[in-house]
């Protein structure tokens, strides 16, 4: 049955509670949203003061109106209407085998509505098809071969990452005095935090800007290829190094690496999993990454004691550095068994090759032709997203966008100035100054490596159970805690013993236990939020230029704690410098309750109205979330009741709407 047209009479039986779907009319219960709204209007009066639907000019309602359709491009066509379009895609891009339309044509319908089933056998699905798509719903984690090996490679990354970060953690205790700026003076401390700081200043100022044309011109597997080529080279060229400057520069090429692979990565993975598990793949970058920390650990440890021959010095710390080539290796040789991108591939106009491509990645072609038709039609409606003016103007100058922008910059800002990093690169350095030797020094940043990525295993449940902004509000306190505790314990004294040597027994396990409950407390919150919040805030067709402004602010700001920390200690002493990190843990608190709206479990469509609300309007909202903290967890008073500063927004927009829609 065609769709009926859009006439006169189906507004009106739109506005009496109907709706059409498939070509059959179908009731809707809805209350009186204009009582409502009265019954409620002493309570929303704030609300009303920036209903956006009031002053929304022509181009704000065109953004809203296509970032809605992006959520579902197909939400409004029947399956008489999909057939059609599947039918035409096939042909339009060379796919002619009748096996392929008629999987087209079924998998068109399914796509506006994956989930459900209950008109497959009516499209034409046959029982096997149907058993692998209930099987798909009913047990996610069961995936093709091929698509594991995508998932395998993609981790691998980001153990290349993480090892790419940390292995310098110990190795510069023996570099660094190798090449004569081991010193306690400022001009040491100084060049120790920039040769450290090296691939980040490069992340932050070129790295991440060739992802765009590295996509563009290699593909995402061509990606990162190269970029784990660059990395393995670097991280051979390292080790290497015969003087500061020299180990500067081959690490300033390592930002090469580091800095496409972290953008392109996660993009990959979401572009050829299917929608159950894509969320838990992209949240998991951030454990392997973890777990690639570890793993630089393990390596300091484990070449500490290789002792020099008689022609190279220093080659237990050169070991170290070249044993982060290995993973990016490993990486290099597989990544090609796996299939590009199918996105990638439509966006160069290759439809046929990504429909073979997603056919490798599911179980069947039925499958296939859902998510490539999907795809083709998302990505349709993303190119029709021609506002009128630059993306960078749209970031900048529409209220929504900027809003989220600012919440972004402040979670990503704060993932470095919560101060992870500082024990991350500097782990070694910071236990041996509490009275460790070199080796326990090692030993323990192993430790800390392994609650790291322990601890961030619990995030692919936490994220989407207490939201993004209360696990902040949460951990940034227990961050500033466990900062200020650590520092404070450099003044435990030591005790003497009967050989005269200073026991230092009480002030080691203080400071080994502070930076172990730091990172407890860091890997449920700052570790994934960040990039989990940037990713779903901004609106889809600006998406990609906030993602390249948070992955460059949080490598730049990598970069200044990297370089400042070791004048910052010298100068401060350690109870100062971690004084300080907890102080901006504290500055951290305070942004993210004023300033950053909650994420979690919103639509498209309700971004939207939550970044719609003006800044002061939040900021205000969340002072007033401070009574009501204290009344009912400190008071424990169960008659106070949580405003809802996004439902009573809801509920006034509604009604104005259906007033507008009536008139």
């Amino acid at each position: 049955m065609s769709s009926p047209s859009r006439s006169e009479t189906e507004k009106k039986d739109h506005i009496a509670g109907k709706k059409e779907k498939d070509g059959i009319y179908q009731p809707q219960h809805i209350e009186n949203q204009k009582s409502q709204w009265a019954r409620d209007h002493s309570s929303s009066i704030v609300a009303s003061s920036y209903r956006p639907s009031i002053s929304q000019t022509a181009a704000e309602r065109a953004r809203r109106h296509l970032n809605a359709k992006l959520e579902n491009p197909l939400a409004d066509f029947n399956f008489n209407e999909l057939r059609k379009m599947g039918r035409a895609y096939a042909h339009g891009h060379g796919l002619a085998d009748p096996e392929d339309v008629r999987a087209l044509e079924i998998g068109a319908c399914l796509a506006r509505d994956p989930a459900d089933l209950s008109h497959a056998k009516e499209l034409g699905v046959t029982d096997e098809e149907f058993a692998v798509l209930e099987h798909e719903i009913e047990h996610r984690w069961s995936q093709p071969r091929l698509l594991y090996l995508v998932i395998v490679i993609c981790s691998a990354c980001a153990a290349v990452q993480g090892m790419d970060e940390t292995v310098v953690n110990g190795a510069q205790l023996f570099y660094a005095k190798q090449f004569g700026i081991g010193g306690e003076d400022l001009r040491s401390t100084w060049l120790v935090g920039l040769v450290n700081s090296a691939p980040y200043v490069c992340c932050a100022f070129f790295g991440c800007w060739f992802t765009t044309p590295f996509n563009n011109w290699f593909g995402r597997r061509g990606t990162i290829f190269l970029t784990c080529l660059f990395s393995a080279l670097a991280c051979f060229w390292q080790g290497f190094a015969n003087s500061w400057w020299h180990m500067f520069i081959s690490r300033f090429a390592l930002g090469f690496g580091i800095g496409p692979k972290s953008a392109t990565v996660p993009i990959y993975a979401a572009e050829c999993t299917p929608p159950t598990v894509r969320g838990a793949l992209v949240m998991q970058w951030q454990m392997w990454t973890a777990f690639g920390i570890m793993l630089g650990y393990v390596a300091d440890l484990a070449f500490y004691s290789v002792p020099d021959t008689a022609h190279v010095t220093g080659l237990n710390w050169r070991l170290m550095m070249g044993s982060a080539m290995v993973p990016a290796i490993i990486v290099c040789c597989f990544v090609f068994m796996c299939p590009e991108s199918p996105r990638w591939y439509m966006s160069k106009g290759r439809h046929a090759q990504a429909y073979q491509a997603m056919t490798s990645l599911r179980f069947n072609k039925l499958q296939a032709a859902r998510d490539v038709f999907y795809m083709a039609e998302l990505l349709r409606a993303e190119e029709n997203m021609k506002i009128g003016q630059s993306m960078i103007k749209e970031l900048w100058t529409v209220p929504r966008n900027r809003r989220a922008m600012l919440a972004s910059q402040i979670v990503m800002f704060m993932q470095q100035f919560c101060g992870v990093n500082v024990i991350a690169y500097y782990s070694s350095g910071i236990f041996k100054a509490s009275g460790f030797s070199d080796q326990s020094a090692l030993a323990a940043s192993l430790g800390f490596g392994v609650i790291n990525f322990v601890f961030a295993i619990p995030a692919i449940y936490t994220i989407d159970t207490f939201g993004r902004r209360n696990l902040l509000l949460t951990t940034f306190p227990l961050m500033a805690l466990t900062l200020l505790f650590t520092g404070f314990s450099f003044w435990i004294p030591s005790t003497p013993t009967p050989s005269g040597t200073p026991n230092n027994d009480a002030r080691i396990a203080c400071i080994a236990l502070g930076i172990y409950l730091f990172g407890i407390v860091y890997s449920p919150g700052e570790g994934p939020v960040p990039f989990t919040y940037s990713a779903e805030a901004y609106p889809l067709y600006v998406r990609t230029l906030g993602m390249s402004l948070a992955t460059a602010t949080t490598w730049f700001f990598n970069a200044v704690l990297s370089i400042t920390w070791p004048s910052l200690q010298s100068q401060f002493g350690s109870q100062g410098a971690f004084g300080w990190y907890a102080a901006w843990n504290v500055v951290g608190w305070w942004l993210v309750l004023l300033f950053m709206p909650e994420t979690k479990s919103k639509t498209l469509e309700e971004l939207d109205q939550v970044f719609s609300i003006p800044t002061h309007i939040h900021a205000a909202y969340g002072l007033r979330q401070i009574p009501y903290f204290i009344k009912r967890y400190i008071l424990r008073r169960k008659d106070v009741v949580p405003e809802d500063l996004f439902e009573m927004d809801r509920s006034a927009s509604a009604a104005l709407d259906l007033d507008m829609h009536v008139i």
